[in-house]
């Protein structure tokens, strides 16, 4: 009879397990059905006749390996000006950013009370002209038509602020284990409808591209509201919300691409530097949302209890649902499904180094 009861009590914590975990997969996938409807997509069009003078700025730190790939495309866009922040740069970046058409500016000494990108940034808008300011990165491609969507976009929600995901363009097996993840990140856990509620909790922004009005830009306080975040583009979205601003996001479609990292290491080191803020630096919350990852995703494969192969088959849906979504739709796209069991563990070395007390992103150190 003992027996019988353990086994008993056994059953009733694998039927609690198994329903547990399915309705958070199936929480997020809702979400992700819901922006699959609601979020918007950038779609190429011509620039408007008429339309205000835009600035297209670009912090760069040596950034030598990707402007022959990137920077033509936005030249070709026909912004008023493009601007490019040569920070330092020891691999002839600002050179380089010259012969392809680019107006450079040399970057000041980082000054005490300022991290690298916001500085940046801020000198880029004290030096631009427009009446939208479009900050990308450099590693961010922009395809024909891109600037015509992005006004087009701005103009017709009268946002404030626009950023845009761009479509992840991952070429090898080592940059496709985590890359992705930023996607899936925002399309499982925020519904786009959300973005709409006046609170600054409910706000979300993406560094590659943030386009802002002008006089918002400034009214705010440009990047000096943000001048030592790591987090900087979330924070300032919050901040701009929190003044009244209004915000939008759109997924870059054939618009806008970008190649964040080339392997599964640089994916670590560029996700340990943000996983503590989106974390709301606090590291006990960190540690729970890796548990929570691992028993949710990894944990059923280990287990040899036949009520979890539903659970086991939601498992993989998450990664190639995202990549529909996004319009990454190739076999090798839509494979890196059975990468889900294995996510916590692989991003086990970004929680690692995201509980540093310090991080170093392109030869900088930041305590957090």
């Amino acid at each position: 009879m003992k027996g019988a009861g353990r086994k008993g009590r056994k059953a009733d914590w694998a039927r609690a397990y198994r329903w547990v975990a399915l309705g958070f997969i199936f929480s997020k996938l809702a979400v992700m059905a819901v922006n699959a409807v609601t979020f918007p997509r950038l779609r190429p069009r011509p620039v408007p006749a008429g339309s205000p003078r835009v600035s297209i700025l670009i912090p760069a730190r040596n950034e030598a390996h990707n402007l022959p790939r990137t920077l033509p495309g936005v030249v070709a866009q026909g912004a008023h000006e493009v601007l490019i922040l040569d920070d330092h740069s020891t691999d002839g970046t600002g050179k380089l950013a010259c012969q392809l058409g680019a107006r450079v500016i040399p970057g000041a000494p980082l000054p005490e009370g300022w991290f690298g990108k916001p500085w940046a940034c801020h000198q880029l808008a004290r030096a631009a002209t427009g009446d939208i300011l479009i900050f990308t990165d450099a590693d961010v491609t922009w395809g024909p038509g891109a600037l015509g969507a992005v006004i087009h976009e701005l103009e017709s929600t009268g946002a404030d602020l626009l950023s845009a995901l761009p479509k992840q363009d991952n070429r090898t097996p080592g940059e496709r284990l985590l890359t992705p993840l930023v996607d899936l990140v925002v399309l499982s856990y925020l519904p786009f409808p959300v973005l709409k509620l006046p609170f600054p909790a409910a706000s979300a922004a993406n560094g590659q591209l943030m386009g802002f009005r002008r006089a918002a830009f400034e009214r705010a306080g440009g990047y000096e509201l943000v001048r030592k975040e790591v987090l900087e583009d979330t924070m300032f979205a919050r901040r701009l919300k929190g003044q009244g601003g209004r915000l939008t996001m759109a997924m870059g479609g054939d618009c806008i691409g970008v190649r964040m990292y080339s392997s599964y290491g640089e994916s670590v080191r560029g996700f340990g530097k943000n996983s503590l803020p989106l974390h709301l630096n606090s590291r006990p919350l960190m540690t729970l949302a890796f548990a929570g990852h691992f028993v949710v995703y990894t944990l059923p494969w280990l287990l040899p209890a036949p009520a979890l192969r539903l659970l086991r088959l939601a498992t993989l849906l998450e990664r190639p649902l995202t990549n529909l979504i996004t319009g990454r739709r190739t076999p090798a796209d839509l494979a890196e499904g059975l990468l889900g069991p294995l996510t916590p563990l692989l991003a086990l070395p970004v929680y690692l180094r995201a509980m540093r007390r310090q991080v170093t992103w392109k030869g900088r150190a930041y305590k957090q």
